[in-house]
């Protein structure tokens, strides 16, 4: 069976945010807290934004953290792919020089038309 992870977010001040990451459902009052210190542009921004919306500072972290962890898997499966990709050789490195070398010349082509 896979790890199910879950994120609750409990606010503590007005400057600081504890998240308490957790591996089942029973995991919420076993685990110690995580505290996020916000700068307070952020606090200020984050509360701004729950004013306007109606949602809790806190119901807005967690969604943001969700959204950002998954962006993060979604950016590391493909570096893996791409990895994967060049180790088969069903992809070539290119000498970055070379590369830029090549598109200069064809610049410099499209602009005097030869």
């Amino acid at each position: 069976m896979t790890e199910i992870q879950k994120w609750a977010v409990q606010g503590r001040s007005t400057d600081t945010i504890s998240i308490v990451h957790c591996f089942d459902s029973s995991c919420l009052s076993t685990l110690a807290d995580m505290e996020v210190h916000l700068r307070p542009e952020t606090e200020s921004r984050l509360q701004e934004l729950a004013a306007k919306t109606g949602r809790a500072p806190n119901d807005l972290l967690e969604d943001a953290m969700a959204a950002y962890l998954e962006e993060l898997a979604q950016v590391r499966d493909m570096f893996d792919g791409r990895y994967d990709d060049i180790k088969s050789g069903r992809a070539k490195l290119i000498d970055g020089e070379e590369s830029f070398a090549t598109l200069r010349s064809k610049s410099r082509k499209l602009r005097t038309g030869h």
